[in-house]
């Protein structure tokens, strides 16, 4: 078919389909309407009812982000790519200039680029030590968490960040700023991969009106949003056939926050030593300016394990389950580390040696190796669970959209509302995750066809 022909045809058909692109752009606007009123309302919610409000509201975000997926394929995608960024940028602008509701993480980053700007290694002191007292002030000190007894957690590529960040402006928006700019990387890089998997660009609306980047990054300012966008780089230069720079990338990221780690596998070719070695040789580097701590250069990271009750293993939730079940065992949590890791391994050597590889199911396994991770792991805060949002929209799926929308349960920081237990929380969570997956398996069931139905009974059937 010539120009003149494909012309003619898309003339023929232009009436409907512009009725229906109509129609669905503007259930898309309305839909985007919605997340813009929740998001609005939000705050006013949490003020008068706390978290269980704003959990409500949150997942209502959710399960209007959820539709918005749908109803975006049927639209053309230049106008509804113009809505969904327009949308996403509001609701940020919005949640920017509102201080942080559920999280104070961001004054100790904020914290941690002030004292390198003062030439002291954040790993050596508590911000409540003598050695820091010029740098206290009203707007940032005040605010940090744990500052009687801990030294900061965060890894090397992550003061970095502090330190370049703050070195524009010490205060929060700034910092959120930074933060959304990574996010903004973030989903150009969703949008490039959904476009070589030849789906609608329009599917990054799953991420940007997904109500956890909306308000762990936007409003919360969680330094999620960098470790998240070294990855998604790392996966992007894999994929179009650059692994060593995109393990590098992969590698800088979990020096931001460790669950980036996960992507590797799906990015190394077995027995290629160059690029594990590459990897290592670049977290050295990474440690070296903070060397000066010794072994403290590793922060607060058993403390932090001890704070959340996971050494113990009371807040992992398989194991608590099993706890629950048979009772405490000598060696269980030991025991649990042991399986938990054989599992990690089993799914990273599946993804390591899959033949073909493809660009679809190097996701699928990267997103299977973090939900696997989070699930084990089972961590005690939403934000957590940032990392598996951009697969909502490249591999997407119920439990996908369970499990994240399900996390924002898991935030429990006011007092004065009614309080729901931790454990009974993540059980609510993943209760819904596996009850979504088995509804998943159930249905590819019943689509496939048995095997003892003959090729004329099927052509009957049809």
């Amino acid at each position: 078919m010539n120009s003149l022909d494909r012309i003619t045809a898309n003339d023929a058909r232009s009436p409907d389909a512009r009725v229906h692109e109509k129609a669905a752009l503007v259930r898309l606007g309305l839909l985007g309407a919605a997340v813009v009123a929740l998001t609005l309302a939000t705050p006013f919610a949490f003020w008068a009812g706390g978290d269980d409000a704003y959990m409500g509201f949150a997942v209502a975000t959710g399960l209007a982000a959820l539709s918005a997926t749908y109803v975006a394929e049927g639209t053309k995608t230049a106008n509804a790519l113009w809505l969904i960024v327009a949308i996403a940028v509001l609701v940020r602008i919005i949640l920017l200039f509102i201080d942080p509701l559920l999280s104070t993480d961001v004054y100790r980053y904020i914290w941690d680029g002030k004292v390198q700007a003062a030439g002291i290694n954040p790993y050596l002191y508590v911000p409540m030590d003598d050695a820091l007292a010029p740098l206290r002030d009203t707007a940032i000190y005040p605010h940090i968490n744990r500052a009687n007894y801990a030294v900061t957690i965060y890894p090397p590529v992550a003061q970095m960040f502090f330190f370049a960040v703050t070195r524009v402006g010490e205060n929060v928006v700034t910092m959120k700023l930074a933060l959304l700019a990574c996010e903004a990387v973030t989903a150009t890089l969703i949008v490039l991969l959904l476009r070589r998997l030849g789906r609608p660009a329009t599917r990054v609306v799953a991420y940007l009106w997904h109500p956890l980047p909306i308000w762990e990054i936007a409003n919360n300012g969680h330094v999620d949003a960098l470790m998240i966008a070294l990855m998604m780089l790392g996966i992007w230069l894999a994929l179009i056939g650059r692994p060593l720079r995109g393990a590098l990338s992969v590698a800088l990221g979990t020096l931001v926050k460790p669950f980036a780690a996960l992507a590797l596998p799906a990015i190394w070719r077995p027995w290629d030593w160059k690029l594990p070695l590459a990897v290592l040789a670049a977290a050295a580097l990474c440690y070296v300016p903070y060397l000066s701590a010794g072994w403290g250069v590793f922060g607060f990271l058993t403390g932090y394990l001890r704070d959340e009750g996971l050494d113990t293993g009371a807040n992992i939730w398989p194991l608590a389950v099993w706890r629950a079940i048979a009772g405490i065992w000598p060696g269980d949590l030991a025991a649990y580390v042991v399986i938990a890791a054989l599992i990690i391994a089993a799914l990273s050597l599946r993804a390591a040696f899959r033949q073909p590889r493809s660009i679809e199911t190097s996701l699928a396994d990267i997103n299977r190796l973090l939900l696997a991770a989070l699930l084990l792991l089972s961590p005690n805060y939403p934000w957590y669970f940032l990392v598996v949002t951009p697969f909502v929209a490249l591999v997407g799926g119920a439990p996908l959209w369970a499990v994240t929308i399900g996390a924002v349960v898991l935030q429990e920081e006011a007092t004065w509302d009614f309080y729901v237990p931790l454990l009974i929380r993540k059980s609510a969570l993943y209760a819904v995750f596996f009850l979504a997956w088995a509804f998943v398996a159930w249905r590819a069931s019943r689509a496939r066809p048995s095997p003892h139905v003959s090729d004329d009974e099927r052509s009957d059937a049809r």
